[in-house]
């Protein structure tokens, strides 16, 4: 007996409530990197600008996967997985999901212009035009598939140095770039291990993509990230002069760099297609990154 067959249908609210995804609401937390790099998100103003940014993106995302899925019912029906989708699975109608994406996307462009101005309402409208795109015909294109979904958590960290008012440095970006392209890559590695042969059925730019690609671009966007990384680490400590927590910052490199290679390893393993559930599943991960996050904030704290 199928799963299907077996579980009870939703209701339109609860629909609604899965379609929103807000398990992946963890990926906004991503706001606060920029803030946090500065030094200043324990400021209150600052934290409550930043913690608004983090909720507009929330809404903003949502909405995001309100339409996405609205478009992409007919093959998410192809997919093991995908299939139990509300849309897809007939629990909810695709015409109310784009109704109410659209009005959560703008919600949250509005909300972000309050919280930021100009600058932040951008920001999240190129967020929303970026995935519309996408949705509606980028993801059937190798490579410009990728940087329109790294691009997304690219924008979330752009969005925390706008929402904070602090500059974001050369090399926080190249950080933040390449490590949302490995993200995207895993995912992209773990859909074509787990479609195999039939995976252009469901997505005809995984067709393109072949295992040894997949690996050389991980691992080049993987050194990038962690080289770029001892970049920032270095030009941080430096303007810290002489004080002792400036090597408390070359320092953290060390559990950032195991914290990327602990998630290369989860993918090579096969468990990279939902991030969000590795980051909140895998212990040795978990570790890694409280150590990172605890030596950085000390380094940071004065």
């Amino acid at each position: 007996m199928s799963q299907a067959e077996v579980a009870p249908r939703r209701s339109t609210a609860v629909a609604i409530l899965a379609t929103a995804r807000p398990r992946q609401w963890v990926k906004n937390l991503l706001v606060f990197a920029a803030p946090a790099a500065a030094a200043v998100v324990g400021r209150p103003v600052t934290f409550g600008r930043t913690a608004g940014a983090v909720a507009a993106f929330c809404i903003a995302s949502s909405g995001v996967y309100l339409i996405n899925d609205a478009l992409d019912a007919a093959s998410d029906r192809r997919h093991p997985v995908k299939r139990f989708r509300p849309i897809a699975a007939g629990e909810l109608g695709a015409g109310l999901a784009l109704r109410l994406g659209a009005l959560l996307v703008v919600a949250a462009i509005v909300g972000g212009l309050a919280l930021g101005g100009v600058p932040l309402a951008g920001v999240l409208a190129a967020y929303g035009l970026i995935s519309l795109t996408y949705s509606m015909r980028l993801k059937q294109v190798p490579v410009v598939e990728l940087l329109c979904v790294s691009s997304g958590f690219v924008l979330r960290a752009v969005a925390g140095g706008f929402a904070a008012r602090v500059p974001i440095s050369p090399w926080f970006l190249v950080v933040a770039s390449f490590g949302s392209l490995f993200v995207v890559l895993g995912k992209r590695s773990a859909e074509a291990a787990e479609l195999g042969e039939h995976r252009a059925a469901h997505r005809r730019a995984l067709a393109w993509y072949r295992a040894s690609w997949l690996q050389a671009a991980r691992w080049t966007s993987e050194v990038t990230t962690i080289v770029a990384y001892c970049g920032w680490a270095i030009a941080r400590s430096t303007s810290l002069g002489g004080q002792p927590n400036s090597l408390l910052v070359l320092l953290s490199a060390i559990p950032f760099a195991l914290v990327v290679t602990l998630a290369e390893r989860a993918i090579v393993r096969g468990r990279g297609g939902a991030p969000e559930e590795l980051a909140l599943r895998d212990r040795s991960l978990q570790a890694a990154g409280l150590a990172w996050g605890i030596l950085l904030a000390v380094a940071l704290s004065s």
